[in-house]
């Protein structure tokens, strides 16, 4: 089509998947961000824009949603992409099991970011294991650059064998800039062609029966072509070392640091799901195997003799966490017999997340303490989860959990004849969108009575800003009042959190609607613009806000309220720090002396 970028293009790792995608000819792309892939549909968005192409992009709903309609698009023999986080592909993983047996016509690439660590995520899973569990091919990349080259190939390889193909970068990879050489935009791959073939697009079991059969046929010939990669390999070495990802980025830094490349072989696995029988013969060809991949052992368990094999089975290496240049330098120093330097733990310190100034959630959570202090407050994935600052938060599970969670303990104090507590569930407006809607009519279907306070800042805000269904799109913007009310929600109130007390006497009538007669549950809606994605140039009260006299410093609003823009002094004494203040006034609602206002 066009274009040709030099090769001094410095690009973060989601940047270089995004050209990958494009350069491998994908004419529809969907996602659902999630730290650390989230740039990916970013970067996508704005190479589509730059270069004026026609390809569908689209922030769907939630991952499962996003993966059928890529999936879709490459049973039409056309290019798809979709885009994730691990615990995202969790989401997907009904269609992503399906799909491998009926397999696709057109290229179909899965990119499921990991999070060792983990830095931003509930688990630290390794989705390799989900490709090997769905058998599906996996790549691995070490660097941004081969993260754009394996999406192109990942397209070649999903189209050669009609399935599939799983890119697995993790976060040091998604969050790495390197140099990376662009080449060109191609065309799409022309008009859609449906084939009507009910045996395979919607095969009953029988024939999911022979469906598995070509899958495993499929896998099989894969893994004939997939061996180790030699990097060096020096004549009579005692240590093999076979690594994937970033590990092997960091065992040949380390390997050369330490002076071994006489004495280390270093073989790279770009494709650790399905492996071939070759391992099983450099294994055997080595004194000693050291296997170097995060954060599970997916390699090493494709071994099939592993009295010689190291790593994270026999704790050689840590069975959690990512990988350093420390620890590898540790595991190999132990296995050549050389002085082992200790490895401390890193030095604790730093300052706690905190939700940002003037954020409207910390209103909310503010409100609810007070209207609800003896209540239990299950809550969900996104920036308010941050709530656990001000004690309001006490569950925290996975996307639209907090729903479910409320109405399981409202079941079992009732089941027990105990006396109920408030309980106030808390979602984020793009977690209710995502998991939250089912959840809430299941809910008012059960008999469930509760408070659910969906806190509806206007956009995904712990990721990066992306839109959600609210936002003005190409298609019909979606109401969050309409959308509980068809779930059968009768009470609905909407109100702008910075008014804290109609907030908290909208909390106390929720909570007493929810109890008369158990009317079921009682939702409130806290409206209110993210400051950062949405926010900014709204118009506030006129005045500064001042600490007055009255202060005695108590540390309410320093140690228990928690904005950023109230530290405290010197001498103890609240100070604003005008740099971050918002003019926000809900500070103003906080003091028990009340001795801040507004000059």
């Amino acid at each position: 089509m066009k274009t040709k970028k030099s090769a001094g293009n410095v690009l973060l790792g989601n940047e270089a998947m995004a050209w990958g995608i494009i350069e491998g000819g994908a004419t529809v792309v969907a996602s659902y961000p999630g730290t650390p892939s989230s740039e990916i549909m970013g970067a996508v968005n704005g190479i589509k824009s730059e270069h004026g192409l026609t390809i569908h992009t689209e922030w769907s709903v939630n991952e499962k949603v996003a993966f059928e309609v890529a999936l879709t698009n490459s049973y039409l023999g056309r290019r798809s992409a979709v885009m994730m986080k691990q615990v995202g592909l969790n989401v997907a993983l009904d269609p992503l099991m399906s799909s491998a047996y009926t397999g696709v016509e057109g290229g179909f690439v899965l990119i499921a970011a990991d999070d060792p660590g983990p830095y931003s995520s509930q688990t630290e899973q390794d989705s390799r294991y989900l490709a090997s569990f769905a058998k599906i091919p996996v790549f691995d990349p070490s660097s941004p650059r081969e993260a754009k080259e394996m999406v192109k190939r990942a397209f070649d390889l999903s189209e050669q064998f009609e399935i599939p193909v799983m890119v697995r970068p993790t976060t040091w990879v998604c969050h790495a800039r390197q140099g990376v050489p662009l080449g060109r935009i191609e065309g799409g791959d022309g008009a859609p062609t449906f084939k009507k073939d009910p045996q395979r697009w919607a095969a009953t079991p029988r024939f999911r029966y022979i469906l598995h059969k070509e899958l495993n046929r499929k896998v099989r010939e894969i893994a004939t072509k997939n061996n180790p990669e030699p990097v060096f390999t020096p004549q009579g070495a005692e240590l093999a070392v076979i690594a994937s990802g970033v590990p092997y980025a960091y065992a040949y830094d380390v390997i050369k640091a330490m002076g071994q490349e006489k004495r280390v072989a270093l073989y790279k696995v770009d494709l650790p799901y399905p492996m071939g029988p070759k391992i099983d013969d450099l294994v055997q060809n080595h004194l000693q195997t050291l296997i170097l991949e995060e954060p599970y052992s997916v390699i090493e368990l494709q071994i099939r003799c592993r009295e010689k094999v190291r790593g994270r089975l026999d704790l050689t290496i840590p069975s959690e966490g990512e990988l350093t240049p420390d620890n590898v330098a540790k595991a190999i120093a132990t296995i050549l017999g050389q002085e082992v330097r200790e490895i401390g733990e890193p030095p604790a310190g730093g300052r706690k997340p905190s939700l940002c100034p003037g954020c409207p959630h910390r209103a909310a959570f503010w409100a609810l303490k007070k209207a609800l202090p003896k209540g239990i407050y299950p809550s969900d994935i996104g920036c308010y989860t941050l709530g656990l600052n001000l004690k309001a938060v006490d569950t925290c599970l996975c996307m639209g959990a907090s729903i479910n969670q409320a109405a399981g303990l409202y079941q079992s104090f009732r089941q027990a004849g105990a006396e109920i507590p408030p309980i106030v569930a808390t979602v984020g407006d793009s977690t209710f969108f995502h998991a939250g809607v089912p959840a809430l009519i299941n809910s008012v279907h059960q008999g469930a009575c509760f408070v659910l306070l969906i806190l509806d800042n206007g956009t995904v805000a712990m990721t990066g800003g992306q839109p959600t269904p609210a936002s003005n799109g190409p298609g019909k913007r979606m109401e969050i009042e309409k959308l509980t009310e068809g779930c059968g929600v009768d009470f609905i109130r909407v109100v702008d959190p910075y008014d804290v007390p109609l907030l908290i006497q909208l909390l106390k009538e929720a909570d007493q609607y929810a109890r008369e007669e158990e009317r079921g549950v009682a939702v409130i809606i806290a409206r209110h613009p993210c400051l950062i994605y949405g926010g900014r140039d709204e118009k506030r009260e006129e005045g500064e806000i001042i600490i007055g006299e009255e202060c005695d410093s108590c540390g309410v609003c320093t140690k228990r309220f928690e904005c950023p823009a109230l530290q405290e002094g010197p001498q103890g004494t609240p100070v604003i720090v005008r740099a971050l203040c918002v003019n926000c006034g809900v500070c103003l609602y906080v003091c028990p002396q009340v001795a801040i206002e507004r000059r």
